[in-house]
């Protein structure tokens, strides 16, 4: 406790308070977006979330109230009283969120009598909570919040009543709704209310708990052993907004390459080349489009970090070269740990000039992990990353198109690292346990950087742990999960929080990673992946593989349909990323993102919105072939039967194994492409437009699909309109890019129509 304000001054949108035990301030960066901040560690804040600078230097005012210190922004109200406790409130006087002013009520302690009883019977022995955290926000709760963020928490969409821990954990067994921590530390959460909605994002990188009114139904909270307190307080008029000042602080997923949203088939292990061009030959034989084949760790020699194995792979890029010819992009695999061993140039290079992490002791720190005793760059330092970086060349010289950070929590075979590690902060030394959260994160932001000044296009990075910001540098997935239907149906939430929580570009092993996955499973799950911004088919060594063909002619032709689906809808899927790297907002998003008004949104687990037009209700249970799904306000229209419904009620639709219901909401305009097996096959001079009933605009989004070029201009973009009269217009509203389309062809009422395009305007009469 800070005790009673003393004094306060203001200094550059700042306000600086002295307590009589301590100090704090508050930061006014937006109208929307707060930051309380007491030093309990250092002074600075030294985000690795935020870069750049975010305030925007609005006007506020400040004054005295009768016990508190009132700031009010053009959209805030807020109030300081003694012992640095802060209330939030809109401009009309509602309160949003305040905090707590009682104590925690811990939960009772266990009996040494119950422990010993749970250890004789091999039961894990539960963490009784016993203690208030050094660094610690506890929040008032007013019964109507529901939560959502946090990243890839396991389990539901709404996290009322639950508690996590944001530490990087690699755990191997099948992940369950009890798991309090997994791959990602994002400490950023949405709170809904019947009345109002806010974010809170608590910027501490050590160790953190999050306890959603499980300890008690009176409050919530956050808290640290460790560092600053130091969160963001974010307003809104809705979720959308504070999605978009969430992102706006931390930062936007970039629009990635056309190719990177096709088709991806990985396995741990492809372990020869041989195998991997039959893999290929197989999938164009067999007609199923596909752009991207992912190498396991099995290419590397030795487990050896940019090295190629030329016993199994042949000549180092060679199988590489002949792939591209029939149209596969290969990403390959880097894990973190560097193997010891004295010769090998990785290695020499970085004990030479001292860039691994160090014991308190000072000599290098030795785990191990795939190679063996290894040694772990220290990321935290501006010259390994760049070091890192320059690496990168070598597996663009090879040809490699992307590339897959593994085992970077940092994930290791003796146990986990020491808190006392030695890395380095910048430009001063920290430990392990305040670097562990975002080593992924910094490993990915070096391996962006690299990647994007070695090949010029824009870099394809994939992560397994990742940190708030991280979506500036890499797509990610939801880690090593399980061919296990429960892992299907914690998908759709896992991916919808990620979104919410900034990491727009992620997706999860279709078929599931571990485990044998059975042909029902696979079917249902490539229905998923068709709209997951990242789709790939993932499985381990020791389990089933999960190629389509090795499961049946009727396997075969669902995951055809629905990759087919997916290629068909890349101009839909490129312009939902063009969306979120202006706005933020994700790709797959829960219902209640788009109608937090309808409360029947906000424990929907079982389906989504691909984009704010098409709502996708996946079957995720075993030996179903209906779905009850709930069509929110508005019409809507079936997109494989076109029959049109009223929104606002629950239907039961049928979805045999071949089906995953999608629906479409009325006046949409959905851009396609024709059929191809890759990106790069065919000439992209044709837009299908599939056209729904009802009034609404619609621009569409058109680049090079692949550098930078769009960033000065080179794009093209379409307004397409669509009245009450049945009249669709599309017009350019942004000319920049040479290959203009040069034809539409309209889908209405199940007829299909061509035109030609002048590059300037187009004027349908659908009817």
């Amino acid at each position: 406790m800070l005790g009673k304000r003393k004094s306060y001054y203001v200094e550059n949108g700042i306000i600086h308070f002295a307590f009589e035990y301590g100090k704090g301030s508050l930061e006014v960066l937006t109208d929307n977006i707060v930051n309380v901040f007491v030093p309990f560690e250092c002074e600075e804040h030294r985000s690795k979330a935020i870069e750049g600078e975010k305030s925007k230097h609005i006007h506020f005012d400040v004054q005295e109230g009768i016990d508190y210190l009132e700031v009010r922004t053009a959209k805030l109200i807020i109030r300081i009283y003694d012992n640095f406790m802060v209330d939030f409130y809109d401009t009309r006087g509602q309160l949003l969120c305040a905090d707590y002013r009682g104590g925690r009520e811990f939960v009772t302690q266990i009996s040494e009598k119950f422990i010993e009883f749970l250890k004789a019977e091999g039961h894990e022995v539960p963490q009784a909570t016993d203690k208030n955290y050094h660094v610690q926000a506890v929040k008032r709760m007013e019964g109507d919040e529901a939560f959502y963020g946090f990243g890839d928490k396991a389990g539901v969409l709404n996290k009322k009543n639950y508690d996590y821990e944001m530490w990087n954990t690699d755990n191997p067994a099948a992940h369950t709704e009890a798991f309090k921590a997994l791959y990602k530390s994002i400490p950023f959460f949405i709170t809904l209310r019947e009345s109002c909605v806010y974010g809170l994002f608590f910027d501490n990188t050590c160790k953190t708990y999050f306890d959603l009114a499980k300890e008690n139904k009176e409050y919530y909270f956050f808290g640290s052993d460790r560092g600053n307190l130091d969160y963001y307080f974010i307003a809104g008029d809705n979720m959308p907004e504070v999605v978009a000042d969430y992102t706006y602080l931390t930062g936007r997923t970039p629009l990635p390459q056309l190719y990177t949203l096709g088709y991806h088939q990985s396995h741990w292990g492809y372990e020869t080349s041989a195998e991997i061009r039959a893999i290929a030959d197989k999938y164009r034989a067999l007609k199923i489009p596909i752009d991207t084949i992912h190498l396991d760790i099995d290419y590397m020699d030795g487990y050896r970090v940019f090295t190629w194995n030329e016993k199994d792979f042949g000549r180092p890029g060679e199988v590489i070269a002949d792939l591209k010819k029939k149209g596969f992009k290969i990403v390959t695999i880097i894990d973190p740990g560097v193997k010891l061993d004295p010769g090998y140039d990785m290695y020499d290079e970085g004990m030479e000039q001292g860039y691994f992490a160090k014991t308190p002791e000072g000599d290098t720190y030795v785990n191990a992990v795939w190679p063996g005793d290894a040694v772990y760059p220290d990321f935290g330092n501006p010259k390994v990353r760049q070091w890192w970086g320059e690496k990168q060349k070598y597996l663009v010289d090879l040809g490699v198109r992307g590339v897959w950070n593994d085992m970077n929590e940092p994930a290791s075979f003796r146990g986990e690292l020491p808190e006392d590690v030695v890395f380095t902060d910048e430009d001063r030394p920290c430990d392990h346990g305040q670097m562990h959260n975002v080593y992924g994160h910094l490993m990915a932001k070096a391996t962006y950087e690299g990647l994007k000044k070695q090949d010029g296009r824009r870099p394809f990075v994939i992560t397994r742990a990742c940190y708030s910001g991280s979506q500036k540098y890499t797509t990610a997935w939801t880690g090593d999960n399980q061919s296990l239907w429960e892992h299907l149906r914690m998908a759709i939430p896992q991916m919808c929080n990620l979104g919410l929580s900034g990491m727009v570009f992620i997706g999860t092993d279709v078929g599931g990673f571990g485990a044998d996955v059975t042909p029902e499973l696979l079917s249902r799950w490539v229905q998923v992946g068709c709209f997951s911004p990242l789709f790939r088919n993932h499985s381990s060594k020791g389990s089933t593989r999960q190629e389509p063909w090795l499961f049946g002619e009727e396997t075969l032709n669902i995951n055809r349909k629905y990759i087919e689906l997916r290629y068909k809808l890349l101009p839909y899927l490129y312009d939902l990323f063009h969306e979120t790297e202006q706005n933020g907002m994700p790709v797959i998003r829960p219902l209640v993102l788009h109608y937090e008004k309808d409360k029947e949104t906000w424990n929907l687990n079982g389906e989504f919105l691909f984009g704010e037009h098409m709502l996708v209700a996946p079957v995720v249970e075993q030996g179903m072939t209906k779905k009850l799904l709930y069509l929110p306000e508005g019409t809507w229209y079936d997109y494989d039967t076109r029959e049109k419904y009223t929104g606002k009620q629950y239907i039961v639709k049928d979805a045999p194994l071949d089906v995953c219901p999608v629906f479409v909401k009325a006046g949409s305009i959905i851009p396609c492409f024709e059929p191809m097996q890759y990106v790069g096959e065919i000439e992209l001079d044709t837009l299908i437009l599939d056209v729904y009933p009802g009034e609404d605009r619609y621009v569409h989004y058109q680049d090079n699909g692949e550098d930078f070029t769009y960033q000065d201009g080179v794009y093209n973009e379409y307004e397409m309109t669509i009245t009450k009269d049945e009249t669709l217009t599309v017009r350019m509203l942004h000319k920049g890019y040479e290959k203009v389309y040069k034809k539409f062809v309209i889908c209405y009422k199940g007829r299909k129509n061509e035109f030609a395009f002048n590059g300037e305007k187009l004027t349908v009469w659908l009817s």
